[in-house]
């Protein structure tokens, strides 16, 4: 198995979490938490991880820690995970 790259602009302080489609190929993440001391990356995580139906343990941040744009790693298959983020991006 290898990992999955998916790029996410993520919106912290939202009203409410979801996960759809964004712009430039990019989904887009919103969290209620604030980004303080790491606090919308964790959330950002157990978002993602639900959605693509992975343990949080399989979803790391590759890029963009203190950054809007991020890129996460979904470990699994790659092909199901892409179908997902097809899903999630026209949704």
């Amino acid at each position: 198995m290898s990992d999955f790259v998916l790029a996410v602009r993520v919106t912290p302080r939202s009203s409410r979490a979801s996960l759809g489609p964004g712009r430039d190929g990019a989904l887009a993440a919103r969290v209620t938490a604030p980004p303080v001391d790491g606090e919308a990356n964790a959330a950002v995580i157990a978002l993602v991880a639900k959605a693509f139906g992975v343990p949080k343990r399989d979803v790391r941040i590759v890029g963009g820690e203190a950054s809007r744009e991020k890129r996460l790693a979904i470990a699994g298959d790659p092909a199901a995970l892409a179908a997902i983020a097809a899903g999630l991006a026209s949704a």
